[in-house]
């Protein structure tokens, strides 16, 4: 079949090895210009751009699509099949959705119409989500509002973080989309219950609230890192927490307070046992290991982010 893949992070790339690995047809690879990055700040491909180069492929990447009728009749050019999108990071125009024979078919990190929107894998972590998945879904207009052609579960174990289950859709994705376009499913409209939207992340919701819930801060670690991270402040610095863990704590410490040498701080509800940590320039530590540069006494009381 002869298809367009576009598509930018790491998420997208299994799609696209087993895309090209099943003998399609791909006659370009879009994906997001590259940007600055690392200490130099050297414009760097985004992975998809580098899996493209590795396997030969033609890569275009247009800074918009949108009001750029040049880039709109170089895809129509193509004379695709399909295209296949996978977190490309740019809105594709109605003419370049109907330009495809068979249409734009998305590779969407949840069981739709639950998490619509950027940050559906953070998202079904934070809210405590029995499980996740991936929903193969015939483009539209609308934000993630497209029938959808198939879906396929996986669960949400109660210590998986967001790199591991990122990895698991993603797998996921690559095997579904290939079943997509070989079985060509009639396409199901979402339903109009239970629809949840995913807002995008930013580095304001880093800090924690220790008025919160153990178990509420537990998801937000899991779910937050490695970006943008989850931070409380103490003695003029921003520490990160890498990992923790929720526990029963008592009634009545004021949430904040360092419980013990573990250190469990207390919360709203409970305690949060802290086990890896970071200082800002310095490399994560084991908690037993950072303490010893960075004392946190029992008594002590720990502001959020």
């Amino acid at each position: 079949m002869r298809l367009a893949f576009m598509g930018s992070p790491d998420f997208a790339v299994p799609a696209l090895r087993a895309l090209h690995g099943a003998g399609h047809a791909i006659a370009a690879v879009y994906c997001q210009p590259p940007r600055p990055a690392g200490r130099g700040q050297k414009d760097t491909p985004c992975p998809v751009h580098r899996a493209a180069l590795e396997l030969g492929l033609p890569v275009r990447i247009p800074a918009r699509l949108r009001r750029d009728a040049e880039a709109q009749a170089a895809f129509a050019a193509l004379d695709l099949d399909a295209a296949v999108v996978a977190a490309y990071g740019l809105i594709l125009p109605p003419a370049m959705l109907a330009a495809p024979r068979r249409g734009c078919l998305n590779i969407h990190a949840s069981l739709l119409p639950r998490w619509r929107g950027a940050a559906p894998i953070q998202a079904a972590i934070l809210a405590g989500d029995a499980e996740s998945g991936v929903t193969i879904m015939q483009m539209e207009e609308g934000l993630d509002t497209g029938p959808m052609l198939l879906r396929e579960a996986v669960p949400i174990g109660p210590r998986l973080t967001t790199p591991a289950l990122h990895d698991a859709l993603a797998e996921a994705g690559a095997a579904l989309i290939l079943r997509a376009l070989a079985e060509a499913p009639v396409p199901v409209p979402q339903p109009e219950a239970g629809v949840t939207y995913a807002p995008k992340l930013s580095k304001a919701d880093a800090p924690l609230d220790w008025g919160h819930a153990a178990a509420a801060l537990d998801r937000r670690v899991r779910a937050l890192n490695p970006w943008p991270g989850t931070v409380f402040r103490h003695a003029g610095e921003a520490i990160r927490v890498l990992e923790a863990e929720a526990l029963p704590g008592p009634a009545g410490a004021a949430p904040g307070t360092v419980l013990d040498a573990a250190p469990s701080i207390a919360c709203g509800e409970g305690a949060l046992r802290l086990l890896r940590l970071q200082r800002p320039g310095r490399a994560p530590l084991p908690a037993e290991a950072f303490l010893r540069g960075f004392p946190l006494p029992p008594g002590t009381v720990l502001q959020g982010g």
